[in-house]
């Protein structure tokens, strides 16, 4: 299943509140007695929502609909109106909910759109996604793994309760330095199969940049065979160092047979760590001798599309101490970081790639790294194939970016579009890559100026066939 659909909205001000805002994940289960069944968790970002007073305090509301569909024929829908808790003046915290309903193994299309009922001025969201139900009831295997805020004991009867258990789910997989610990839930399913009666259930954890596993984080439990095992385990990362780890559970027989693994991948900020790293740099004068103090901040800035989430809030923190050490040491320091053998040959060919979509892709108010093409470009290198559309009788101007190989993933497409016809501010529309915007009424965007739009549940319902339209072709052609 698709885990961890992030959904970001740009902030739209509208007097004092702005865009609502929030995060989606959606886990699957198995329960024998209703079958596989799904779990859709929403955090709603307290800043972003508009309350209203009550005599107990401020409440906000927020309108959901959810639709889940097979072949254009509705398999789940639900539309309500969720409150927030009672918040305190001046203490207003996110808010979260939790839909679960049961569904068959098989490919779905999942559509949710949200709004705030009380800001009138704030614009409904939407998001897609596909979702992929796999058969738990039939083999060894083991439920998605819920990450919590917290967990508890619990005999209460609510959405937030499974197997004895109260779970505030986590919808980020980011854990900055004041977090030291990552609560876990998951189920094992049809361990009797096994033909004993205990399995072994082994923890691992994996640097995914070194490719080395981390002995310290190797655990072994054993437990009774059944039909369904409920699991809950925290992970101490409180001494664990800045980086991109996994973290794999793996059900093992008697004889150490490997039966099914879950994985869980997360980044890790350790502050304490960074400080000391950067405190005992020795800056190298060739690489210094590569930047002028006049363009620290920029190259120092340029560095964001090819870092972490971790790393950016890390670089955002040395732009705003204005202290040129501490911005040669941390672009010197991120390299050796990157490129431990040979860290100057990379950040020269880097630094040539930034001057480059500079002078292809900057406006009169972005750099070129700061625009979607030029993210794009350093972050995933030279198109394989570059289609290129500045008139066109009913759209925008467009470009087609298509990559042979980006990483594990084969033939992905960027669409990047330019709806305001000024400043080359080209903006990506839509692309099929993994953490890339995903707009499925991409066409009808395009050629806006001679298009009705559509409905939620088909965006490109009212598209036209028009001459000098085949964006589509083009961007389907590889």
């Amino acid at each position: 299943m698709k885990s961890l659909v992030l959904i970001l909205f740009l902030v739209i001000f509208s007097h004092s509140f702005s865009q609502l805002k929030a995060y989606l994940d959606t886990k699957q289960f198995y329960d024998p007695q209703i079958g596989n069944y799904v779990e859709i968790y929403m955090q709603f970002v307290s800043s972003s929502i508009k309350y209203e007073a009550k005599t107990e305090g401020l409440q906000g509301k927020v309108a959901i609909r959810l639709t889940v569909s097979q072949k254009d024929s509705s398999y789940f829908s639900d539309v309500y109106i969720l409150e927030s808790p009672i918040m305190k003046d001046s203490i207003v915290e996110d808010f979260y909910d939790v839909v679960r309903f049961a569904i068959k193994p098989g490919k779905y299309d999942f559509k949710i759109e949200l709004s705030d009922v009380i800001n009138d001025k704030s614009k409904a969201i939407n998001a897609e996604s596909e979702l992929i139900v796999k058969d738990l009831s039939k083999s060894i295997s083991i439920s998605d793994l819920e990450i919590a805020e917290f967990a508890r004991k619990s005999d209460e009867n609510n959405s937030f309760t499974k197997s004895g258990f109260y779970i505030l789910p986590r919808l980020t997989n980011y854990y900055p330095s004041e977090l030291s610990k990552i609560p876990v839930y998951f189920e094992v399913y049809n361990s009797n199969q096994l033909g004993d009666s205990i399995f072994i259930l082994r923890q691992t954890l994996k640097n995914v940049e070194t490719e080395t596993e981390l002995i310290d984080y190797e655990y072994y439990s054993k437990h009774l065979n059944s039909p369904v095992v409920p699991i809950i385990r925290g992970v101490d990362i409180a001494n664990l160092p800045t980086g991109k780890y996994e973290l794999t559970y793996t059900i093992l027989d008697r004889s150490k047979i490997e039966h099914f693994s879950q994985i869980y991948t997360f980044e890790r900020t350790n502050m304490l760590d960074l400080n000391l790293n950067v405190e005992n740099l020795v800056l190298d004068p060739a690489f210094q001798n590569s930047i002028t103090d006049d363009s620290l901040d920029y190259f120092l800035e340029s560095l964001i599309p090819i870092a972490k989430q971790s790393e950016i809030l890390n670089i955002i923190s040395s732009l705003k101490t204005k202290n040129k050490e501490i911005a040669r040491k941390h672009i010197q320091g991120f390299w050796v970081k990157t490129s431990p053998t040979n860290p100057y040959e990379a950040w020269i060919s880097y630094k040539q790639q930034v001057l480059f979509v500079q002078k292809l892709y900057s406006n009169n108010f972005q750099d070129g790294y700061e625009t979607d093409r030029g993210r794009v470009y350093l972050k995933y290198g030279a198109p394989t194939n570059v289609v290129q559309k500045e008139t066109s009788p009913s759209e925008y101007p467009y470009e087609i970016w298509q990559y042979n190989k980006i990483e594990r993933f084969s033939n992905k497409r960027f669409i990047f579009y330019n709806p305001d016809l000024v400043n080359n501010t080209y903006r990506l529309l839509h692309s099929d890559m993994l953490g890339e915007v995903k707009n499925q009424g991409w066409q009808g965007a395009l050629s806006k100026r001679n298009t009705v739009n559509g409905s939620v549940d088909n965006p490109n319902m009212y598209n036209q066939d028009h001459f000098g339209g085949n964006s589509n072709d083009l961007f389907r052609q590889y």
